[in-house]
């Protein structure tokens, strides 16, 4: 759809591009209808994709979008983890109407559901995992734009673009050129300046990587601030040392002055001076302290 067009050609930093993320790269089966697509076959059985088919592909699904004057009106759906990053990205830039995960059947078709949605143009990421919007758009006459691979089946596919979809490389950057160009093709951005957005954004993170970087830095840090406390002991100046001593004996002690007794105190007797006289005699009590009487008659009868 390039016209002959200098504007539209496909650019040698665009083809750099395809060979980095291994776009040109197919599967090692091949569909009937995918064999117009086709460059060649590898002698280890995969069949590599005419890159010029593929941009040809590109700028007519590129026309077909730009042509719906509602942007939301366009739905774009990927039920891959590895596509759901670029197909949201592509919402944000464009305003496109995203289903990233799990698409809930009769969302085309049932009018019951609070998820109803009639759109006008549908883009899948991939045709085979995402049978399912695919049967539902061809039910209520929505034109399907898929990314296919060499396997892919065509069925009720009205633009097929030829890439690898299955690689995260490559379904970020077909979502990335379809994103530019159709930005172009709008007057959102110009073609003589390069687009400020970076492909990578557009490429899948794994969670868990990304988790086990952050616990890779935070233990950095952690080992970066140990290093610089060592560093200051380190530096100390231990210069200081005790005296030497030669000859412990030789040295006297010097006489300890009594403690002073604090005002209003008196001083402590000298315990080792008390007589200790006859505990026994003294503890006894007086003679004229004696008592018989506990409370009761002496005469009384206890029998």
């Amino acid at each position: 759809m390039s016209g002959g067009l200098d504007v539209l050609a496909l650019r040698e930093d665009d083809v750099t591009k395809f060979l980095a993320c291994q776009t040109h790269l197919g599967a090692t089966n091949l569909d009937f209808q995918m064999e117009q697509y086709v460059f060649k076959r590898k002698s280890d059985g995969i069949y590599i994709i005419n890159l010029k088919k593929t941009w040809e592909k590109l700028l007519l699904a590129a026309r077909a979008i730009a042509a719906v004057e509602n942007p939301a009106d366009v739905c774009v759906i990927s039920a891959r983890p590895y596509g759901q990053r670029a197909v949201l990205k592509f919402a944000s830039h464009t305003g496109a109407t995203p289903v990233a995960g799990r698409f809930t059947p009769g969302t085309f078709t049932n009018q019951i559901q609070a998820a109803f949605r009639e759109p006008r143009l549908l883009v899948v990421t991939d045709p085979r995992q995402d049978h399912q919007p695919v049967t539902e758009a061809a039910y209520v006459n929505i034109p399907v734009i898929a990314l296919c691979n060499t396997d892919s089946p065509l069925r009720y596919i009205d633009i097929a673009i030829p890439c690898n979809n299955k690689s995260i490389h490559s379904i970020g950057l077909m979502w990335w050129l379809l994103t530019r160009e159709v930005l172009r093709l709008r007057g959102s951005i110009s073609r003589e300046v390069p687009w400020e957005i970076m492909v990578d954004l557009y490429f899948y993170r794994d969670p868990t990587e990304e988790q086990n970087k952050e616990e890779d830095t935070s233990g950095l840090e952690v080992v970066a601030k140990k290093d610089e406390y060592q560093g200051d002991w380190a530096t100390t100046d231990l210069s200081l040392a005790a005296p030497e001593v030669t000859d412990w004996a030789a040295e006297a002690l010097a006489p300890v002055a009594p403690a002073a007794v604090a005002p209003g105190y008196a001083a402590a007797k000298d315990w080792s001076a008390t007589d200790t006289g006859d505990w026994a005699a003294s503890s006894a009590p007086a003679a004229g302290g004696v008592t018989s009487d506990w409370g009761g008659s002496a005469a009384e009868n206890w029998g």
